[in-house]
Order: structure tokens, then sequence, then C-alpha cells
């Protein structure tokens, strides 16, 4: 096909030179289209290269301690994402003797691989011609047929796969599917395309109705919710503190913070010691400051987390027992790990 021909023939002109382009191992393809999936190739790259020197077998991953992994994986967000690598890795080793699953049937059943995942796999490792339908491709397949279908609907998810799938190279599903996707990431680029050099320029819709800007179409985002967090950063006389791990569903699960007072909006040192969980905590005299003088906001995709870090200095809190020595060896969100890095610098 005239379209597949070209897109591969501008891939091997121009495509990305990235480690995982370089084997067909699974866990490797596996390792990276995870990591992949909400970060930016740039930051991920040093990601990947950590867990494959840390881990590199799926065994080793599997043998892991899922603290080590989340705190691997620190910064990275979507802690979901390290959580399920690590729980498929223990099943891939207990359940399939450590045998990587070989068809997208087998490996769409991984916890936590969806199937773009289990496309992008199955097609680079194993040459099975399943279609690859992420962002890029997305944007790439809007805008060339000229398809306003939103890619958030149910009806654009399948119209999308099933183009996507009516396109692919049998030949070589793998390489098409690379194809594809750097075709979005560095030609078909959501803001400022460069359509001027694009081989497609003729017979794109987009470019050729002057609607590049317009395409592709997205249903409208659900509402933001604003929620208020304000940790006690704990410091006693012989220097401990408090840590505890969130337990329970949530992006956070497994991963360590200070004790935590929400509020139902910005409170000052008032509010703090008039509530009840202030009270419980210090019933004798403490020393309080506000570390960030302006609300840090941690915007993730479905909320902003408005958050203020109180230092409480102490003599004693019979709680307080994690060595501030030894504080960084915890995984914590990112928000919190920004915190510590100024705090201790």
């Amino acid at each position: 096909m005239i379209f597949s021909s070209k897109l591969i023939l501008w891939y091997l002109q121009n495509k990305r030179d990235l480690p995982w382009r370089k084997t067909k191992n699974p866990y490797y393809v596996w390792l990276s289209e995870i990591i992949l999936q909400q970060t930016r190739v740039a930051q991920g790259l040093d990601y990947y290269l950590k867990f494959i020197d840390a881990f590199p077998t799926v065994n080793h991953l599997a043998n892991a301690e899922e603290s080590t992994v989340l705190k691997l994986w620190q910064g990275l967000g979507y802690y979901s994402r390290a959580r399920n690598l690590h729980f498929s890795a223990k099943y891939i080793l207990n359940e399939l003797n450590g045998e990587f699953p070989k068809t997208y049937k087998e490996i769409v059943k991984l916890k936590g691989v969806g199937d773009y995942t289990a496309s992008a796999i199955a097609s680079m490792c194993f040459n099975e011609p399943t279609a690859v339908v992420d962002g890029n491709v997305y944007r790439v397949l809007s805008r060339y047929f000229g398809i306003d279908t939103p890619i958030n609907s149910s009806a654009g998810i399948k119209e999308f796969k099933a183009l996507a799938q009516s396109l692919i190279d049998v030949s070589q599903p793998g390489t098409f599917n690379q194809a594809i996707m750097d075709f979005g990431a560095i030609q078909c680029k959501p803001k400022k395309p460069l359509c001027m050099f694009c081989p497609f320029a003729d017979s794109c819709v987009a470019f050729q109705k002057n609607k590049i800007d317009l395409l592709p179409v997205k249903e409208k985002k659900l509402k933001i919710k604003n929620r208020y967090f304000n940790f006690l950063v704990i410091k006693t006389a012989d220097d401990k503190t408090i840590l505890k791990e969130r337990k329970g569903k949530g992006i956070w699960q497994g991963l360590y913070q200070f004790p935590l007072l929400e509020s139902d909006k910005s409170i000052d040192k008032n509010d703090l010691i008039s509530s009840e969980m202030f009270n419980e905590m210090f019933p004798n005299e403490v020393s309080i400051s506000l570390f960030n003088k302006k609300e840090v906001v941690h915007k993730l995709s479905h909320q902003h987390l408005h958050t203020q870090f109180w230092i409480i200095e102490l003599n004693h809190q019979k709680d307080a027992n994690i060595d501030w020595k030894a504080i960084e060896n915890y995984p914590v969100p990112v928000l919190i790990s920004n915190f510590l890095e100024e705090y201790l610098s």
C-alpha cells in the first residue's frame, strides 16, 4: 500500500536512535512501553536505562521488593504503572515459568497492559500484525484522512483502531508501528507540524483543507477537582520524623508521606492548630513554621493538589521513629521528593 510504503521510507531516513529499538527482547520492549505511557522519551530514557541496570531480566524484577521498584520509579508519576509492572513480572515468573507471553492475546492479559502496549510488543518482538494506536497515531490518521470523530470516544477508538489495522504492512508490522509513532512525534507534531516538508502533503486532507489545528478532535475533559493538602513535617530533638505508607487504592498506593491533613480550602497557622488531628498529634507546645510561603500546586490529570508543608519541631513524638538521615531511602510521591530536595539542601 502506498501509505505504508511512504511511511516506512520516511522512517528509515528519520527514525530516532532508541535503545529498545535495537532488541526484540519482549521484556525490554514491555518496560520501555510502560515507562513511555505517560512520559516523554527524553525523560523516560534515563529511567529505562536505570531499570535495565537494576533488573536486567523479568526474573530480577519479579524478585525485587515493591518498595525498591517504586523508589526507582520515583519522579515518573502514575505509580500504578510500576505496581502493575512488578505484579506482572511476578506472574510471568510464577505462572509462566519466566517465559514472556508471545501473542497479542496472551500479552494483553498482563496487568497494566492494554491494546496499545500488547500490539507494540506483539508486532515488534514476534512480528504479529497488530496495529498500535496512541496519541501520535490518532493525530497522524485523523489529519491525513480528515476524520473528526473524537479520539477519546468509544466510536473513535474503534474507528481509528480498524483504520490503523487496515493500513499496517503485514510483512513488517513492527517497523510500520514504530514508523507511524515516530512520524507523529517528529513530523506530524501537535503544534507546528512540519507540513511543508511532509511526504504526505499532497494527499493529507487536513493540510489541503487547512484543518491541521482542528484535528484530532477530543471530547471535553472531566472537570478538575481542587484539593488542599497540609503535610506535617515533624522534626524531633533526636532528628526523627514520621512517614506513613499509603494503603488502599489510589495513585500513591505503596508510597510514603508525612502525616496529611486535608482541608476544604487553603488554611493558615491558626486553622492548623485548631484542627482535631493537630491537637491529637501534638497535645504539648510545639514550634510551627510554614516552609513554602507560596502554595505548591501539583497538577494531576484529574485533580490539582494545593499543598503546604508545615515544619513541626518538638522534643519528642511517640510515633516519630524514622531517622531523617534515612528518609531518602523511602519511595515518596514526586511532590514530596521535590520538597525534600529543597528542604535538605
